[in-house]
């Protein structure tokens, strides 16, 4: 099944070097190409869109503000492409649903990979962006650092800790000895008693106390 993906990047080096990339896979669709967050939110209201995949620093609507508008007005799935510089763009994007966060350094391959987990109901955070947002909260003045650990088993919140450390499910089963897939469990169970959907979402509330 086709993926309508449409494509948002000021620079028209990279968003035309995507485009080519994207293309290159038989199920990606690339519908339309924009230079700026309101032209692809008015291109994604009036068109049936799957996946958008937006630059932050945009000109006219950034790439955060048009994934506020894209989450609450549409069914497209946004995933978003940020650099190592723009740590306050982050918590926000993923507030307003954003589905996905890229370093725009990722792997061609990657970035496919990722379209198609996304579009499947799933989310993709790379580890360095948890990282950022752990470390963000915990140089925060308003960091909350209790929790209410009485739903939580003693592994659960171990588990929890780890993630808003950035570490991946890999070296969660390492530093635990425990099997990635019992790490899997884990992060399932603590998604029911929370509702909350993915990683980066744990790590916030582990961090913050609460979302």
């Amino acid at each position: 099944m086709s993926i309508n993906l449409v494509l948002a990047d000021d620079d028209t080096l990279i968003r035309e070097s995507l485009k080519i990339i994207l293309s290159s896979d038989k199920d990606i669709n690339v519908t339309g190409c924009f230079e700026d967050g309101k032209s692809a939110v008015d291109f994604i209201l009036n068109n049936e869109v799957d996946i958008a995949l937006l630059d932050v620093r945009m000109p006219v609507l950034n790439g955060v503000e048009a994934t506020k508008e894209i989450s609450k007005r549409t069914k497209t799935k946004v995933i978003i492409l940020t650099t190592f510089d723009e740590d306050n763009y982050i918590k926000d994007g993923i507030a307003y649903g954003a589905k996905g966060y890229l370093l725009k350094n990722t792997h061609p391959e990657k970035i496919i990979k990722t379209i198609h987990i996304v579009n499947d109901g799933n989310c993709v955070f790379q580890d360095e962006i948890v990282s950022k947002i752990s470390n963000q909260f915990s140089n925060s003045s308003n960091t909350v650092s209790s929790i209410d650990k009485s739903k939580f088993t003693e592994r659960e919140l171990d588990v929890m800790k780890a993630i808003a450390d950035g570490l991946s499910n890999k070296e969660i089963s390492q530093l635990l000895f425990i099997s990635e897939g019992t790490v899997k469990n884990y992060i399932t169970s603590i998604f029911q008693k929370t509702g909350l959907e993915h990683r980066t979402q744990i790590a916030i509330y582990y961090i913050k106390g609460h979302l």
